[in-house]
């Protein structure tokens, strides 16, 4: 008996220090879940163009966002803008890469070695970044289904791109199809971004067969790119098949239009949203480069509209040509997916431009600016050898 006693005291010792393990083991992980920081969630998509309504201005022709103040309640009258801008208050940017001779980037040069002419006059350059600000780029997505396939990609292009990104730069996701919805604001968090492309809202966020590619861009430069500064992007996964603007190789299917539809959005205000925002468009197209639309005939063609019979005679497809005018306009680089190869290396290509860019900042000399486009050229003085590749244009809103 007192051998069997002692066996029990022995085993109800062994449960007790079980249980006390185990209250100590609960203990401790509740005391690590509370010290370690919590996992965020992605936020539920959020769909662009809520809370306005667009109007033009019929004395300046430019396209205005009218907040809504509630639901059927009328707009609110847009308050007054002067029609011209004083020169010191308005910091013109504007983002350049340096090319050597191969091709490859030059870094390290300074404010000294730029010069910047709006108009063809010379400018003081009063900012100076070379990369070490952090930049905010957009990855707008088409979701439509006649480039599904090209998702699946997704993942680890953007991985690609985060990788050659600082860790500072911030990325914002927004899918489109019909309409464009952000699946994630601007962000540092690259765990964030993976599952945000890793989400099903990429390409459930709306049940459509149509693309409203211009929208989709205006959109996101209006409204996501508010307050920020430097270097500026978005970044355009697409085929070029858009459903709302009616584009055709006519000039005047990008111009506003009169009467009823007046306070329509227009590829031309898609243009002039990005360069007013010094947003510059890499603009990834999944459709073939057409053979006359070589790099060296888009720089021949930097400073006059694509949007021409020449173009057309020379087989290149309306859809492209838009969006070889969009870059011309804003700034930024068209590629083609089939040519290069992998949505990860054109994206990869895409965060090494970014990457190697200096944003130049100036108060132009002129005593008043007129509203409109402005001719912008920027060279490296004494390094004639070397290519600057910038934007040909800026605009200037009249309601700024």
């Amino acid at each position: 008996m007192a051998g069997y006693s002692q066996r029990v005291c022995r085993g109800a010792a062994c449960s007790a220090l079980f249980i006390v393990c185990v209250a100590f083991s609960c203990a401790a992980n509740a005391a690590g879940q509370r010290n370690s920081p919590p996992k965020q969630r992605l936020p539920r998509p959020e769909e662009l163009g809520r809370g306005y309504v667009l109007k033009r201005d019929p004395a300046t022709g430019e396209l205005l966002r009218v907040p809504v103040k509630t639901p059927g309640e009328a707009p609110g009258p847009e308050s007054a803008a002067p029609a011209t801008i004083r020169a010191q208050v308005n910091l013109v940017e504007v983002a350049c890469n340096v090319l050597a001779p191969d091709g490859s980037n030059v870094r390290g040069l300074s404010a000294q070695d730029f010069r910047v002419y709006e108009d063809g006059v010379p400018q003081s350059i009063a900012h100076f970044d070379a990369s070490s600000e952090p930049a905010s780029i957009v990855l707008v997505l088409d979701a439509s289904p006649s480039i599904y396939r090209e998702l699946a990609q997704m993942k680890s292009a953007a991985r690609a791109l985060s990788e050659k990104l600082s860790p500072l730069d911030e990325i914002a996701v927004v899918s489109f199809s019909a309409q464009a919805h952000l699946l994630l604001p601007f962000s540092r968090d690259r765990a964030q971004l993976e599952k945000a492309l890793d989400s099903e809202a990429l390409a459930k966020v709306e049940n459509s067969s149509q693309s409203h590619i211009y929208e989709a861009v205006y959109r996101a430069a209006v409204e996501l790119f508010g307050g920020r500064t430097g270097r500026k992007a978005i970044v355009l996964l697409t085929d070029g098949e858009d459903d709302g603007l009616g584009l055709t190789w006519d000039p005047a299917s990008a111009e506003p239009k009169p009467g009823r539809q007046a306070d329509r959005l227009t590829f031309d205000d898609v243009a002039r949203a990005l360069s007013s925002r010094s947003v510059a468009t890499y603009i990834v197209s999944t459709q073939l480069r057409p053979k006359a639309m070589t790099e060296t005939w888009l720089a021949q063609h930097s400073g006059v509209s694509l949007i021409s019979d020449k173009t057309r005679e020379l087989g290149v497809p309306p859809y492209t040509a838009y969006l070889a005018e969009l870059v011309r306009r804003a700034g930024g680089q068209l590629y083609f997916l089939r040519e290069i190869g992998t949505l990860s290396e054109v994206y990869a290509r895409i965060a090494q431009t970014l990457s190697s860019q200096y944003v130049l900042g100036y108060y132009s000399s002129a005593p008043e600016v007129r509203p409109g486009w402005h001719a912008l050229r920027i060279d490296v003085g004494e390094h004639m050898e070397m290519r600057v590749i910038h934007r040909s244009s800026y605009y200037l809103p009249a309601s700024q």
